[in-house]
């Protein structure tokens, strides 16, 4: 199914300072970030960045500190007013709402999730939860169904009554996003929002977003500097460096094909094995031949094979669904040996197994590294997808490892 795009980001600026038209200018003028500095006393936070998010997706902004990824996702709710450009988020341009629509679109369609917790000490949790709700002047009953609904998604039940300085850390980072859940909103923004915890309960709410995800497929924006958190959590990611939008892609994209050495060197010491997918390198250049309940093709896929000088074949079915390998020597010992009862699937390799698009490099490592033949790849619904080979493995890590452009088909 096509992706459908629910933010859509076009030629967005921030500056900063004193005049923001002259810094435009200089920057129109081929002036970098710097240069506008020591000329107007003007920041660049943002500079032109253009890209969209999908519906359902969690988007990681990522950078060093001053990058400009905070600035950038306030102004997706123009929590930061933009210099210029659109934000369009369901082909409504934000950035042109009247106040009216504005608050409407805060309170309803977006949500924020802080670093800081922000919690009111004196409100117990249920109350800290429905605050948002209350401002919206929803009634008391509503507001509270709603927010130990949103407390429950979080695993924080029967802690309602409770108040801040019972919780620890993380109790109290799930009560804030559990505040950002209560809305139930279409798009959720999360700025360095686990960035306060420590790393075991980092890596809790890290699964207690994903597992969230899977329920209810919001669009997230979730802006981090912690490479490790973007990969574990991304589905796509957007690099910033000095104010720009460096790079967008999937972390296998950006880590085979890194758009300069800023790129590079942010990804440089992660695992490839870890990020690069089976499917990401999988390659359909191997023979296949369709499934039959008799004996009678065996010969002609012996006859295939020895005409293409290959060793393999791989059998599906009508719907393109892997069944199994034959080889040129079970081929023809299943043909010596035929009996009547002889079935196809004799001349089956018993070893041979396919692995998922979805798995990493790692998990089918040790097929690849224990069987002669290409590893079949496969899709959730067993429709086969291509191979994965050892000299296609290796390539892939030596790529990545070295930063180079993906590998092309063998």
């Amino acid at each position: 199914m096509d992706s459908i795009e629910k933010i859509v980001i076009n030629n967005l600026y921030k500056i900063f300072g004193p005049d923001p038209p002259q810094a435009m200018e200089l920057l129109r003028n081929g002036k970098n970030k710097q240069e506008v500095y020591e000329d107007t006393g003007n920041t660049i936070g943002v500079q032109d960045a253009s890209f969209s998010i999908n519906q359902g997706e969690i988007f990681v902004v990522m950078g060093l500190s001053g990058s400009g990824k905070s600035t950038l996702v306030r102004m997706l709710n123009r929590l930061i007013e933009p210099t210029s450009g659109e934000v369009l988020v369901d082909g409504e341009n934000v950035l042109t709402m009247n106040h009216a629509d504005l608050v409407n679109f805060r309170r309803s369609k977006t949500s924020m999730v802080f670093q800081s917790f922000a919690l009111m000490p004196h409100l117990n949790i249920i109350d800290n939860v429905s605050f948002g709700l209350e401002l919206a002047g929803m009634n008391k009953q509503q507001r509270y169904e709603r927010s130990l609904a949103a407390l429950q998604q979080v695993g924080l039940e029967g802690w309602e009554n409770a108040y801040p300085k019972e919780l620890s850390g993380g109790m109290q980072q799930r009560v804030g996003l559990a505040r950002g859940l209560a809305v139930d909103p279409d798009i959720l923004l999360m700025d360095e929002a686990f960035s306060a915890l420590d790393p075991l309960i980092r890596t809790e709410m890290q699964d207690e977003l994903l597992k969230l995800q899977d329920q209810h497929q919001r669009t997230v924006v979730f802006i981090s500097h912690d490479l490790d958190e973007a990969l574990r959590i991304g589905g796509r990611i957007a690099i910033m460096e000095g104010g720009r939008v460096v790079q967008v892609g999937t972390p296998e994209e950006i880590l085979q094909n890194p758009a300069d050495d800023y790129v590079r060197a942010f990804f440089r010491g992660v695992d490839p094995t870890g990020v690069i997918s089976a499917g990401d390198i999988a390659r359909d250049n191997q023979p296949t031949s369709i499934w039959h309940t008799s004996q009678g093709s065996l010969r002609a896929i012996l006859e295939k094979l020895n005409d293409m000088d290959r060793e393999y074949a791989y059998i599906l079915d009508s719907q393109r669904r892997f069944r199994g390998m034959v080889s040129i020597d079970s081929l023809r010992t299943t043909l010596e040996h035929r009996t009547a009862a002889t079935k196809f699937e004799d001349a089956f390799l018993a070893d041979a197994q396919a692995v998922l698009e979805s798995d990493s490099l790692q998990d089918i490592l040790p097929l690849v590294a224990s069987h002669p033949w290409p590893v079949p790849v496969v899709n959730e619904a067993k429709k086969y997808k291509g191979v994965v080979s050892k000299n296609r493995f290796l390539r892939t890590l030596y790529r990545a490892e070295n930063g180079n452009a993906s590998v092309q088909a063998e």
